[in-house]
């Protein structure tokens, strides 16, 4: 029997017994195989997303299986006018920022969305690695072309952390907030980064990509051991797996809506929003650019989108990139 075959009858037989262990010795016999060579295919699986549960002398137990993602459901459910448009569906990539990158590089639209269910290269800001592994999360990166200026795009990344935080709270109930300037968070553990780059032209913005990258279905050992005191998923804070296509479509139809508000109306209504959705504002917190660093309380945005924080001098000081970190006392 060829291994892929293997592969699919071993799937099937659990498939076909829900809730039930099979013995290594079973599945040994089913497949003409040694058992470890069925611990193998066992572990293929485990790689693919699908969860067991191993038992000495009773064998394996299917516990989960991965909501994959297919380009018929994403596209046929996809309801905004073109942000998700056209939509690009990879197994598995270095980085979907890199994919939409080269895309945009060669034309693409605007609202050319890449949709990864792995990043073995997944990277947040200032070059942090961001862990993306298969079938659990949403690794996404959509094209946009905007007209603002470069010192304003800023503003964008804003945008998508008020889209997300909507759609996360419409299809699931989860209520997260925003630390800026581009993380979602649960009680204080990130569920959602957000990484918006651009590309430049004679002080024209050419394009920018805006990668979004959520912990949707991941379980607490899934995480690496060094991010489980600063990370969590949605489907832990709503104790309920999430449908990541209609998260999907969710945020695409939010960011496609506050788009149009921000090309029409300008950035104070964005504003607006994301201070209502902010876990920054009107808290205490430590600043760090790369000058210096500093203390004092968030008080909301300026007009650019720079962080305001009111010193303990009293003065209020605009921080247009860098980082916070939130007093503990």
């Amino acid at each position: 029997m060829k291994e892929s075959d293997q592969d699919n009858t071993l799937l099937h037989m659990f498939q076909e017994n829900p809730g039930r262990f099979l013995s290594g010795e079973e599945i040994s016999r089913k497949l003409s195989i040694s058992r470890t060579a069925v611990w193998k295919q066992i572990n293929k699986l485990r790689n693919l997303g699908y969860e067991f549960e191993a038992i000495p002398r009773m064998g394996y137990r299917m516990m989960d299986e991965p909501d994959a993602l297919s380009m018929d459901t994403l596209t046929a459910g996809m309801t905004s006018e073109y942000f998700g448009k056209p939509l690009i569906l990879l197994d598995k990539t270095n980085s979907t920022q890199e994919d939409a990158r080269q895309l945009a590089e060669e034309g693409a639209s605007e609202g050319t969305l890449v949709i990864s269910e792995e990043q073995t290269g997944g990277r947040g800001r200032m070059g942090k690695k961001f862990y993306s592994p298969r079938g659990k999360g949403i690794w996404m990166s959509l094209v946009l072309r905007p007209k603002q200026p470069l010192h304003l795009t800023q503003q964008l990344t804003l945008m998508t952390g008020v889209a997300v935080c909507r759609a996360i709270a419409k299809c699931t109930g989860v209520q997260t907030d925003i630390k800026w300037p581009n993380d979602i968070l649960f009680q204080g553990k990130k569920v959602c980064g957000i990484l918006l780059e651009s590309a430049t032209e004679d002080e024209r913005v050419r394009y920018c990509i805006a990668g979004i990258g959520i912990s949707a279905n991941l379980k607490e050992s899934d995480f690496p051991e060094d991010l489980r005191n600063v990370a969590t998923s949605i489907r832990m804070a709503g104790g309920a797996a999430v449908n990541r296509t209609e998260l999907i479509h969710s945020i695409m139809a939010e960011m496609e809506g506050l788009y149009q508000l921000y090309n029409e109306q300008g950035f104070k209504p964005i504003a607006s929003l994301w201070e209502a959705l902010s876990g920054s504002v009107g808290r205490d917190v430590h600043v760090q650019t790369a000058g210096e660093r500093f203390s004092g309380m968030a008080t909301g945005l300026n007009k650019d989108g720079a962080l305001l924080v009111r010193n303990q001098a009293g003065e209020l000081i605009p921080v247009y990139s860098g980082d916070i970190f939130f007093d503990t006392r």
